[in-house]
């Protein structure tokens, strides 16, 4: 049976962009309408599987029903600049997908649709429409149906004749006397004034047509009613009159040319990875390939000679496990003035001329990751120092908001295509392997090559954009410190943890006990479909929110219920303690060393857009505090050496000590310099109030808008936090910025300045680009303006941890101290310290922390210390 789709492309389009943020691909594409499209596209071939389609399209503003009533759509807001720009891409994204598209000068993309689909009608075909537009509801028959979008992009809702019917009440037909009676604002069709879709619906439920409606004026009641049907006859019958599809448009396309057929995957996945379409690319199961570059001529190395390792060189470390510790080291390319090699790792690991030369700061290298090259050859025994370049981190700097810093990519984006993906060589997933000598040495080669190369380019780019002091004296060395951080590891007590694990388990078991006694019935509590009869049938609690499969039972919904019952409180705790069992006990025990019986996190020094550091396997940085039970997992972590302890160093508020700083307001100064608690300073400001008239109540909200402030607050989000209306919110809000008026003239000052440049920076000139900021879609141009006015804070709070732990590192080497730093976490050093340096350390850490940076508001470190991470708190 054939089957013909039909898509009316400006109207998938512009849905597409409005529920999605403003995304764009490193070269400032837009693409958000092209992969909200791209994502609907996929699911229609997946699930529709036509033997026929085409996509319609509007071809301009005027149309044949401007002759009838020329204010036919006027009105209509400008299409946004940023969705204009996509239209031509969402056609690229066609044509790769071989699907064919048109659009009729003077008619819609509508009339083609309605068109196409009587034509397969006569046929004998079935016909599916996919829009955004209810208008074209009037084409459903018993060979056509019509699918509208509902909320986001991919969910929609079909309609056939008995839909229509139940949701409507009459013949599919009908809809455009609907539009005649109550009109259509989005498309500037008048109606008759007054009335709306309940009483369309009425009437035309009772008469028929909107001609018999106006037929029988005089039995309607209602003296209003009947003025207005009469009033405006001739403006209701031609509001009906616009309201229909045109089916006879003079298209010149033919039904069997919309055949569908194979399309080239590769134009697809090419066309992708140009938009930077990664969760779309990773549905297709493909190969890539290798682009067909010339060889580089270079030379397997059988034994390390010192004339081979020049300086500068451009090294290359091949470990392609994503966790890289202990791994296995697939090869190593060196490419200097002299000559490029190859030198495979056991020739490497044998070599007392490459051990003196990795491992001497004197020899130049530049690298792409240094902090991987670090560990992977410090777990084989071999130093690694003197680097300079990195350009992985140089790429990072130059623009955080790019996916992906891999060397192929990197190239690529310079304009120098002399490397391929580690993709298209070594094969993704469960494909990935090792290829032969040859082809391995030839791809790490090249990397080297284009490392060597491109040197220079990124550091005048660096340079031009006031980030080579960053780059050279932040960046750089925190990637050694971060490097043997991770190679040193933090030492965990794998029993306590196995303990604490069956605690959890107890605890576990007393809560559901307590809620299946309180529930009056036992049922599993980790099933929604189960949990949900029982709290809203059994117990009667409101209905929050409903999905397609039920109740609601999200986080959020019992939270809004937690007054309601007191089953509610239990439940969320139960959650809470289950998750810290799953995810922190059992997966901290996974990853626990074999060999050295410490965990070895890996930290990410290019993946955030406000330069702060984030951690994998495990990631250390999300451990829950808040929960007491949370709070007992750092017991789990204890110095290496028996006798030891554990030292923190926390930066006391330093988010807000930098707002201070970056706008100058004299009132935050003030309280910063006089050491006083800002947030009771804040609720005295705010609420006119001597110091001991604050309350507890009045700190609390203090603090909320405080550090609300530096994630640029709304006035919903601090309704949400402090359990107030959305109206005291804001009020509060006006009172703090009225309080403090130069952070209100930093908050505008900030957001004109990512207008006029396209980013904002922190102090050390970190830059994040901010192209959403000139959006037309209030929703996207609002989160850009936070984001503008919290990165220089955020960032700049970011620099100065990175540079404290460059700076103490430096200390411990130059003292010759054995404690060790083992952990960042957010405001937070964590070292391991010997009792005769504890009192050295006390004082040595705070004081470097606090002058790492000089700020008009005091930088204040605290410190604290025990025998595991939780005593030191």
């Amino acid at each position: 049976m054939d089957k013909l789709v039909l898509i009316d492309g400006n109207s998938i389009a512009y849905r597409a962009f409005f529920a999605l943020p403003l995304l764009n691909n490193d070269k400032g594409v837009y693409t958000n309408a092209v992969y909200g499209f791209t994502t609907m596209l996929l699911k229609i071939l997946e699930e529709e599987e036509p033997s026929h389609m085409l996509v319609a399209f509007d071809a301009g503003k005027t149309t044949f029903r401007h002759n009838t009533y020329g204010e036919y759509k006027s009105g209509r807001q400008k299409t946004p600049s940023e969705l204009s720009e996509q239209l031509p891409v969402i056609r690229e994204m066609l044509d790769a997908f071989e699907i064919s598209y048109t659009e009729l000068t003077n008619y819609e993309a509508d009339d083609i649709i309605g068109t196409l689909s009587r034509q397969a009608e006569e046929k004998g075909w079935d016909v599916k429409i996919f829009s955004g537009d209810k208008d074209l509801l009037q084409l459903v028959s018993d060979k056509t149906t019509v699918a509208l979008t509902k909320k986001g992009i991919t969910n929609v809702e079909t309609y056939d004749k008995q839909a229509i019917a139940e949701r409507y009440g009459f013949e599919p037909q009908r809809i455009v006397d609907m539009k005649g009676l109550m009109g259509d604002s989005s498309d500037n069709i008048p109606g008759v004034p007054g009335i709306g879709e309940k009483t369309a619906l009425k009437l035309l439920r009772e008469y028929g047509s909107i001609e018999q409606v106006l037929e029988s004026i005089e039995h309607i009641t209602g003296k209003k009613m009947k003025e207005r049907l009469q009033d405006n006859k001739e403006q209701a019958l031609m509001s009906k009159d616009l309201a229909i599809i045109f089916r006879e448009t003079p298209l010149e396309v033919k039904l069997t040319e919309l055949q569908r057929g194979e399309y080239d995957t590769k134009k697809v996945i090419d066309l992708f990875k140009e938009l930077e379409f990664q969760t779309l690319l990773a549905k297709f199961d493909y190969e890539e390939e290798e682009q067909d570059l010339e060889d580089l001529v270079f030379e397997k190395v059988e034994e390390v000679k010192e004339e081979m390792l020049g300086s500068p060189s451009a090294l290359v470390v091949e470990v392609p496990a994503e966790n890289y510790h202990n791994a296995e080291i697939w090869g190593i390319a060196v490419v200097n003035s002299t000559g490029r090699y190859f030198i495979p790792i056991e020739t490497a690991l044998e070599s007392r001329v490459f051990k003196n030369w990795a491992g001497n700061p004197a020899e130049e290298k530049y690298m792409v990751d240094t902090k991987r090259g670090v560990v992977a050859l410090g777990w084989k025994g071999i130093d690694l120092t003197g680097v300079t370049h990195d350009m992985l981190i140089a790429s990072y700097l130059i623009d955080p908001s790019v996916s992906s810093h891999n060397v192929a990519d990197i190239a690529a984006r310079k304009h120098k295509n002399i490397v391929n993906s580690d993709d298209a060589v070594y094969g993704k997933g469960a494909k990935r392997s090792k290829p032969e000598e040859g082809a391995l040495a030839q791809h790490l080669v090249r990397k080297a090559e284009a490392i060597f190369l491109l040197k220079e380019t990124l550091e005048e780019e660096l340079k031009t954009n006031e980030q080579y002091e960053l780059f050279a004296n932040l960046e750089m060395p925190l990637s050694l410190v971060l490097g043997n951080m991770e190679t040193n590891g933090v030492q965990v007590d794998k029993k306590q943890l196995e303990n604490m694990g069956e605690e959890l388990d107890t605890k576990l078991a007393g809560l559901e006990k307590d809620i299946h006694a309180l529930a009056g019935t036992e049922f599993n509590i980790n099933s929604p479909k189960q949990l949900g009869p029982i709290l809203f049938e059994k117990l009667q609690l409101p209905v929050i929110k409903k999905t397609k499969t039920g109740y609601s039972t999200s986080a959020d919904v019992l939270e809004k219920l937690g007054d309601q019952h007191e089953i509610i409180p239990k439940l969320l705790h139960y959650r809470q303690v289950s998750k810290l069992k799953s995810t922190y006990i059992e997966g901290l025990l996974k990853v626990i060393h074999s060999e050295t019986n410490k965990i070895h996190t890996i930290f990410n020094q290019a993946i955030t857009q406000t330069g702060r550091l984030s951690s994998t396997e495990p990631n250390l940085q999300n451990i829950p505090i808040r929960l007491e039970e949370g709070r007992k997992i750092r017991k789990a972590f204890v110095p290496s050496e028996q006798g030891w302890s554990i030292l923190a160093a926390d930066y006391s508020q330093i988010e807000l000590r930098v707002l201070a700083h970056i706008a100058g307001d004299q009132g935050l100064l003030q309280a910063f310099q006089n050491d006083m608690d800002i947030h009771t300073k804040t609720a005295m400001d705010v609420f006119g109030a001597a110091e001991n008239e604050i309350t507890s109540n009045m700190r609390r909200s203090a603090k909320a808008v405080n550090f609300g402030i530096v994630y640029g607050i709304s006035d919903y989000g601090l309704s949400q936090s402090l359990g107030i209306t959305r109206k005291e919110a804001q009020e509060f809000i006006d009172s703090y910025l009225a309080s403090y008026p130069n952070v209100k003239d930093y908050m505008e000052h900030i957001k004109e300045e990512a207008r006029e440049n396209g980013y904002v920076t922190t102090l050390l000139h970190r830059r994040r680009y901010l192209p959403e900021i000139t959006s037309r879609n209030f929703n996207t141009r609002s989160f850009a303006e936070r984001t503008a006015m919290n990165t220089p804070i955020q960032g700049t709070a970011a620099d100065i941890i990175k540079k404290a732990m460059v700076e103490v590192s430096e200390a411990l080497d130059s003292r010759r101290l054995k404690s060790r730093l083992l952990l960042q976490v957010h405001d937070e050093l964590i070292f391991e310290v010997p009792p005769e340096e504890m009192d050295t350390m006390k004082e040595l850490v705070p004081d470097i922390m606090e002058q790492t940076m000089k700020l008009d508001a005091p930088i204040k470190a605290d410190v604290s210390y025990g025998e595991t991470w939780y005593d030191a708190k």
